[in-house]
């Protein structure tokens, strides 16, 4: 017997749209990477690519639980003395929503080439609107 193997030019790539809105961020981002990886397919192999892109909606109204809005800190390192930058939560989220999420959702993919190519399969937006509707997302079940 010889074992099948999936390539990447086999698998068909579905598009998913997933509303943030009142989701606590640690679930929403290991459910969004799972599906970004491909583990929701039986083809599923952890070095190829079989996953599927997935727009976000609503990334300011994104639920931290607890009290991490304003304990949980983004830092900055610019390698220089004096150059660390720190912003809490909270100022983040009032700022740019869309990296709260893209920031937890790649911190869930692989470490190397394959997870570089996986991060840009993640669509992020602010508001309610997305730009992706000619391929026809469908909503993913959470």
């Amino acid at each position: 017997m010889r074992t099948a193997t999936t390539k990447k030019q086999d698998v068909e790539r579905r598009w998913f749209v997933v509303d943030a809105t009142g989701q606590p961020l640690g679930r929403l981002a290991s459910r969004i990477a799972s599906v970004i990886r491909g583990k929701h397919r039986p083809v599923f192999q952890p070095h190829v690519d079989t996953g599927d892109f997935v727009v976000v909606v609503n990334a300011e109204k994104v639920l931290l639980t607890g009290d991490k809005l304003r304990q949980k800190r983004w830092y900055h390192y610019s390698r220089y003395p004096g150059g660390l930058r720190a912003e809490p939560y909270d100022a983040l989220i009032r700022r740019r929503p869309e990296w709260i999420i893209e920031k937890a959702v790649y911190g869930m993919l692989p470490k190397n080439r394959l997870g570089r190519t996986l991060h840009r399969k993640l669509k992020v937006y602010r508001g309610p609107r997305h730009p992706h509707a000619a391929q026809k997302p469908q909503p993913l079940p959470l």
